[in-house]
């Protein structure tokens, strides 16, 4: 689940800023994020914000906003997991609506260029040495086979493997994940080192071209976020500190403050 929330919280702040829209049900006057392509299926924790919500109300009603909750969820979900801890300041108010095409549009994709994805972080107000800080959060979680198995049978239409992936996690994600369609859904470790600890590892598995997503691999690919990398994979108390930086300005895009939307009495439906 800390991975879950963590994931859930940046997809949140990825479309729109930080407002708590990709909590939001479908209604009849939008289609929400939670049904846009990269959330379908794979979005997770939504109850686990109910839940805190759900108490929270009752100690404190109309004052907490679902954004605020789910901004410090994800922060002690990774704490718990021996991450690092930020700052977070208090305030956020949730949104009024929600749009599914402004997450197609905005979130990054695990089948995306580097080039894309960097940009789509600058226009957030992050910069490169942010995405490949962030993308460290991959040291926890797992990936369904279809978002990696064509870097595993077919890569780019060779009709061979991915030639950079080490040939014993080939192995290895070739018994999880089958060339065939009923596997789509099967998971797979993002860092199958320690899975359920968040370290630097994962940019130690970069270094061994055992990085899970070609997104992920493709961080060794450019002279200055390989640079990234390595540093990250040689100094993990840098990593740590590096990524709560990151993580401070990613709480903070465009966030709702003062009379702008609203504090959220359930965190699926607007007041």
């Amino acid at each position: 689940m800390p991975a879950s929330l963590l994931r859930l919280h940046f997809h949140d702040c990825f479309v729109n800023g930080c407002d708590g829209s990709i909590l939001l049900d479908d209604t009849s006057t939008f289609t929400g994020e939670k049904n846009a392509f990269p959330n379908r299926n794979s979005a997770r924790g939504y109850e686990v914000i109910d839940a805190i919500k759900a108490n929270v109300e009752k100690a404190c009603p109309s004052t907490v906003s679902c954004t605020d909750i789910l901004t410090l969820a994800a922060r002690e979900a990774i704490y718990l997991t021996r991450g690092p801890f930020w700052s977070v300041c208090l305030g956020r108010r949730d949104s009024l609506t929600a749009s599914q095409s402004a997450a197609n549009d905005q979130l990054p994709s695990p089948f995306e260029p580097l080039v894309n994805i960097t940009a789509k972080f600058v226009s957030k107000g992050l910069d490169v040495k942010d995405v490949v800080v962030l993308s460290g959060a991959h040291t926890i979680g797992f990936a369904q086979c279809f978002t990696f198995k064509q870097r595993l049978f077919d890569f780019n239409g060779s009709g061979n493997p991915d030639p950079t992936l080490d040939s014993s996690l080939l192995g290895s994600l070739r018994s999880v994940c089958p060339n065939q369609s009923d596997s789509d859904s099967n998971l797979a470790p993002l860092d199958a080192v320690t899975i359920n600890r968040f370290d630097n590892v994962y940019f130690k598995n970069l270094m061994n071209n055992s990085g899970l997503l070609e997104s992920d691999q493709a961080l060794m690919n450019d002279n200055t976020t390989a640079a990234l990398v390595s540093n990250y994979s040689r100094n993990p108390s840098l990593f740590s500190k590096e990524f709560a930086a990151s993580m401070v300005k990613l709480i903070n895009i465009g966030v709702l403050t003062g009379q702008n939307g609203e504090i959220r009495k359930n965190c699926r439906v607007v007041n």
